[in-house]
């Protein structure tokens, strides 16, 4: 390999680790938290950012998406995200060493259904290297999908959250509205008229940044940064085939790709299984927002 793809594979590695030590440090604190409440927006960022340890975490979240950013401009897509996808592994290392955590043998299967899953797309996207990008898509098409991933949000969030473990439907909600934002970025550099979802796609990033952190107060790490990352890598790939014109490849990779997704699928209902009974507030739909000062 050359000296530039080595070096992208180390800032990968090293943006996985950033990335998830920053959920992990986030999650500890904002479970701390009094009651983060949608209502009154301005006192709940004020909770969050006037502590140190969570916001420590949030900055260390932003330069983990620097180094992948350039781990990206060094090297191919399918190397970059194989090399991320042990992200959700270092996340359970962490939920176990660092919290204390002892996880169940279901969240241990989940973690390595997931963490293969992500592998074997990186390695399916491996047969698109070189070839065309796809297309911009169609702007009705994105916005259908976009404005659907909103309404799946809201409903895993609010009246499915409580079918799942506690603060999955939050973790599911997170990652497709992280994933509804990507799509809209792909949508965007395409230029023209397409600049007009970029205040869509900062929309659908603000929401997942609420989302995660509500989902932080009501569950685990696993269940809520774990899940939300599956969405967030798995869905714009999906995306990718269905309205953006990038076919699932010819030969054996196409049947690879397709396992990726069962994988994945099967990692986050692992993870979103409910368990025992969590303290924490109620789902979105059934909070009452307390005061916060």
């Amino acid at each position: 390999m050359t000296t530039a793809i080595w070096g992208s594979l180390v800032l990968a590695a090293a943006s996985a680790l950033a990335l998830n030590w920053a959920y992990f440090q986030q999650h500890a604190q904002a479970a701390q938290l009094p009651p983060l409440s949608v209502r009154r927006p301005v006192a709940s960022l004020r909770l969050l950012f006037s502590n140190l340890s969570w916001l420590s975490g949030f900055l260390v979240g932003i330069g983990g998406w620097v180094l992948y950013v350039a781990a990206l401009a060094l090297g191919p897509l399918s190397l970059v995200q194989a090399t991320s996808a042990g992200g959700i592994g270092i996340l359970a290392l962490l939920v176990r060493r660092l919290g204390g955590v002892e996880l169940s043998g279901r969240e241990w299967a989940g973690t390595a259904l997931a963490v293969v899953g992500l592998v074997l797309l990186g390695v399916s996207l491996a047969g698109q290297a070189g070839t065309s990008h796809g297309s911009s898509g169609s702007a009705p098409d994105v916005a259908i999908w976009m404005a659907a991933s909103a309404l799946l949000a809201f409903l895993f969030a609010g009246p499915l959250a409580a079918r799942l473990a506690a603060g999955a439907g939050f973790g599911v909600a997170a990652g497709l509205c992280y994933a509804a934002g990507d799509v809209g970025t792909k949508a965007a550099v395409g230029g023209g008229a397409r600049l007009a979802f970029i205040p869509a796609l900062l929309v659908a990033h603000g929401l997942g940044f609420v989302f995660l952190q509500l989902g932080f107060q009501r569950g685990g790490a696993l269940a809520t940064a774990g899940v939300a990352t599956l969405f967030t890598n798995a869905i714009p790939i999906a995306a990718g085939m269905i309205i953006f014109g990038e076919h699932v490849p010819a030969g054996p990779l196409g049947p690879v790709r397709l396992l990726a997704f069962v994988a994945v699928v099967l990692g986050a209902a692992l993870l979103a299984r409910p368990g025992a009974p969590a303290p924490g507030p109620e789902p979105l739909a059934a909070t009452t927002p307390a005061p916060v000062p």
